[in-house]
């Protein structure tokens, strides 16, 4: 019968206790969000943590480390997947590869990722998600949900490209403000200098922006969160931490604000990294919001699609 390798096993284990430990402290109530999690591999798929699998799927019996029932099939999807959507039974479902598959490669950092996409369980289970995602009206007939990704942005426009980099400048310089009487006009500047991009794209692109800002960019800065709040307050377990490739979350939470969110937001430009500098600008927002507007959390699940609102303070 196939199983879950040992190392898959002491990963997944991992991310649940980091889960089980943290959730609630970086969002409240995350501990209502399902998490089940299919684990493609190249020959077969595990199904950990679904509550009703699909037809196709064999029980292999019940794991104590996983505290979860393991099931399994042949494998569907790609190995290099990190994605969340109802992949099993209409359940909102992680779909990942192994951490050498994918584009993480390591322990630490793949432990890190699946909590990112655990987040997007929490915004999938939200009531009226999908119909509010629909009333965006950026599908345009397509029922695969494929056009979060293929969404025609207009990248590589050179005036998109010169407001989106002046945007994102200011927005650096606002986040890397040190004192707190410069925060405001630091903002204000930002705020217009996206009114200004704002004014270069259609209602539609920028709705399509906003959601990816609010989908993606938060989910990123969560997991910069989870990342940081471990290194703070989290024990690994020994069978993890033992691990040949494994990082100290410190250092993981360091690389995520360094390099994936300053770095990508300064260096990059809108034409060459598309809907994937939306991640680092998104999760930039989130944290200056938590200077600027500490209690926007409150407002973010029910007031959806949108992350501007939030700096109104309301």
């Amino acid at each position: 019968m196939p199983s879950i390798s040992e190392i898959d096993r002491v990963r997944l284990a991992e991310a649940f206790r980091l889960a089980d430990r943290l959730q609630d402290q970086v969002w409240p109530e995350w501990h209502t969000a399902p998490f089940a999690v299919l684990l493609v591999t190249p020959e077969y798929e595990f199904l950990v943590r679904h509550p009703q699998p699909s037809e196709g799927f064999l029980d292999a019996g019940y794991d104590r480390l996983l505290q979860s029932r393991v099931h399994y099939r042949k494998r569907q999807f790609d190995t290099h997947l990190l994605a969340t959507f109802p992949a099993v039974n209409g359940l909102s479902t992680v779909v990942i590869g192994q951490a050498e598959n994918t584009v993480v490669k390591t322990s630490t950092p793949w432990v890190v990722t699946l909590l990112h996409e655990h987040f997007h369980q929490l915004q999938d289970s939200q009531p009226g998600m999908y119909e509010e995602m629909a009333a965006l009206g950026l599908a345009h007939g397509d029922e695969t949900g494929m056009w979060m990704l293929n969404y025609p942005f207009p990248y590589t426009r050179p005036d998109v490209n010169a407001a989106f980099s002046q945007a994102a400048q200011a927005l650096l310089a606002a986040l890397q403000t040190a004192k707190w009487s410069d925060l405001a006009d630091k903002i204000a500047i930002y705020r217009a200098a996206e009114q200004k991009f704002r004014e270069v794209i259609s209602e539609e692109e920028y709705r399509y922006m906003q959601f990816q800002l609010w989908k993606e960019g938060v989910a990123r800065y969560t997991e910069y969160q989870v990342a940081l709040q471990a290194a703070l307050l989290h024990q690994p377990g020994k069978g993890f931490s033992d691990l040949s490739d494994y990082t100290p979350y410190v250092q993981v939470a360091a690389d995520l604000h360094q390099q994936m969110i300053l770095d990508r937001l300064s260096n990059e430009r809108l034409e060459h990294a598309q809907r994937g500098l939306f991640y680092a600008s998104g999760a930039a927002q989130a944290l200056l919001l938590d200077r600027a507007v500490p209690d926007w959390k409150r407002r973010y699940l029910h007031e959806k699609c949108r992350i501007d609102l939030y700096f109104d303070g309301r």
